[in-house]
């Protein structure tokens, strides 16, 4: 093949000529316009790669909310150690959510912040100086382990109440009930529990045992061992509240536990109507943490017709923007 042929083979190849995509124009936010942030989240939508995604997540929480739709929230413990703490509060407080789902560090933390300060910290501090002074690491975010002990001081009693009500009449305390008496006793307006108590947003935490909860079950275990948490009635509720309402919606931060507690819950149905991830998980490991909605699509968690995307990213930097474009308008 001479050079003659070899260019018109590579041209062939190279510049052959396509069909016209269908779709809007990729465009991003100008700044000579000056900075205004609403319509710099608006220009995600024609961004590209997860700004896009985080456009379509906007667009799929607003349905829900105009359609009235019952919403389940499962968020991992990390974004109430963090600064979405304030952000979940602010929806406990405004009735904008339905249904949390956590895990016991999702609850214990809220407490415990009512108690103490978490401070910001170094991902590269070292561990072995933090364990000397006694400071967890969670992240970036430092927590004294005294705050532990203000935690146990506090819930003791609360403990001792409901094992009284156990010997008495028989009733045992399940995992959503504690919590909501947890709210209650706190009575801090900072809390996301006291407003999940006042406002009467049930909350389920399926894993009450791995966490500091645990712990503290441990301990007064020890001293009464007839006391019994009851997991099971938990779960009986949580799967009715998907039976019944016209439509669901279902947004997870993070993954674990409280993504598929929710999603399996919405299985009893046939499958959410909404649904917006927001994880850094990938799919390749089987992992369902990892796994895309579609997957949810095939076990009936999620309908087939339902909206659904997955934000790849960190939900402390992607859910305060989502509020802001969705459950804080009009307030």
């Amino acid at each position: 093949m001479n050079n003659r042929e070899k260019e018109k083979t590579a041209r062939g190849n190279i510049l052959r000529k396509s069909e016209e995509a269908t779709g809007v124009p990729i465009k991003g936010y100008d700044f000579n316009h000056g900075v205004d942030y609403s319509e710099i989240l608006d220009s995600f939508a024609t961004t590209g790669i997860q700004a896009s995604n985080f456009s379509k997540a906007v667009e799929i929480i607003n349905g829900m909310i105009s359609d009235k739709a019952f919403i389940y929230l499962g968020y991992t413990s990390n974004m109430v150690t963090s600064g979405v703490r304030e952000v979940i509060r602010f929806l406990a407080e405004h009735k904008k959510v339905n249904v949390f789902v956590t895990t016991a560090g999702g609850i214990e933390e809220d407490i415990i912040k009512c108690l103490g300060d978490f401070k910001l910290g170094d991902f590269r501090a070292d561990g072995r100086v933090l364990r000397e002074k006694g400071i967890n690491r969670a992240g970036n975010i430092f927590i004294p382990n005294s705050r532990y002990c203000d935690f146990e001081d506090f819930i003791m009693p609360i403990f001792e109440e409901f094992y009284k009500r156990q010997k008495e009449t028989g009733k045992i305390v399940t995992p959503s009930e504690l919590i909501w008496k947890l709210g209650e006793k706190i009575n801090d307006k900072s809390s996301i529990y006291y407003w999940a108590n006042k406002n009467k947003i049930d909350v389920f935490c399926p894993a009450i045992t791995d966490g500091s909860l645990g712990d503290m079950i441990y301990f007064f275990k020890s001293n009464h061992p007839d006391f019994v948490v009851d997991v099971t009635e938990d779960i009986w509720k949580i799967n009715n509240t998907t039976l019944g309402p016209e439509k669901t919606g279902i947004i997870v931060l993070g993954g674990g536990i409280v993504k598929h507690h929710l999603c399996n819950a919405n299985m009893f149905r046939n499958g959410a109507n909404y649904a917006v991830y927001i994880n850094t998980a990938q799919e390749f490991d089987g992992s369902d943490s990892g796994a895309l909605p579609e997957e949810a699509v095939s076990w009936g968690k999620i309908a087939p017709e339902a909206k659904h995307v997955k934000v790849y990213g960190d939900a402390s930097i992607i859910f305060p923007l989502i509020v802001a474009k969705t459950f804080s308008k009009g307030l």
